[in-house]
């Protein structure tokens, strides 16, 4: 039995998750559309400067099959999800199944499995709560990226929604659908062209996935094991891709300018957080 059907087996057996329906973008202000009437003046692109040295380097890539690209897919979904009572049982079986990929990538999840064991189950939801819920650069939601707090941000779901549902993956009421770990799923469970297309889907906000690895990067946390292996199974970053992390990086994803306590970035720190 290999890391999808396992994974299926204890899904199913599981009570289901509390509902996400109100779950705004993780620590990320006034979710899009709050405090305002709407109307395109609301919406402005930030000229905000990221001041700090941008970095450049990019993962390389490593060579992997379709199979193993879908094992490092699931794999990366279900240990970057919120760590729940079951996350022990979780990095169990992802552990059976790095012998079935490439060295450069296994070691990857060796190196968060041990920090993981050495923390336990406690100091991973401390430590996940402090990195993807307080810091906005470590937004696990894609759409964040490329919209931010907008208003677009309801069309950019409904994007994804529906680019998941063409692959034949079903999203529940209680999914955001742009949430990485959705979205690696579903590319976990693609096949053939269907598979191909995913991989298309997830290399279209790349951008926004190096984004996230430079900030786990920068603050120092664990997580970034994971991305770094999924870096390595996605294809070789493109320049037009490589440009609009180095903008990204520089001025942040477009805010919503009314309604808003604080920039969704920095404007003065050259840090990542």
């Amino acid at each position: 039995m290999n890391i999808l059907d396992k994974l299926r087996k204890r899904q199913a057996t599981l009570a289901p998750k509390p509902p996400l329906a109100d779950a705004p973008v993780a620590g990320f202000g006034t979710p899009a559309g709050i405090g305002t009437m709407g109307g395109a003046k609301d919406v402005e692109k930030s000229l905000r400067t990221h001041t700090g040295k941008v970095p450049h380097e990019f993962v390389t890539p490593v060579h992997v099959t379709e199979e193993q690209r879908r094992i490092v897919a699931m794999a990366v979904s279900v240990l970057l999800d919120y760590p729940g009572a079951d996350i022990m049982d979780r990095l169990a079986i992802v552990e059976e199944q790095v012998d079935q990929l490439p060295l450069a990538i296994a070691s990857d999840f060796v190196d968060f499995a041990e920090w993981a064991r050495s923390v336990g189950p406690r100091g991973l939801e401390e430590h996940y709560v402090e990195t993807f819920d307080q810091r906005r650069r470590c937004s696990l939601y894609l759409s964040y990226f490329a919209v931010g707090d907008t208003r677009q941000r309801g069309m950019a779901i409904l994007s994804f929604r529906e680019q998941l549902e063409s692959l034949g993956f079903h999203i529940s009421d209680d999914e955001l659908p742009d949430h990485l770990c959705v979205v690696l799923e579903a590319l976990a469970m693609t096949e053939g062209t269907e598979h191909d297309r995913a991989v298309e889907l997830v290399a279209s906000y790349r951008e926004g996935i190096e984004v996230l690895r430079a900030a786990l990067s920068h603050v120092g946390s664990p997580y970034i094991s994971l991305v770094v292996a999924l870096c390595k199974a996605l294809p070789e970053i493109d320049t037009d891709t490589a440009q609009k992390y180095v903008d990204l990086i520089r001025t942040g994803p477009p805010a919503e300018m009314v309604g808003i306590a604080d920039l969704p970035f920095p404007t003065t720190q050259p840090d990542l957080v």
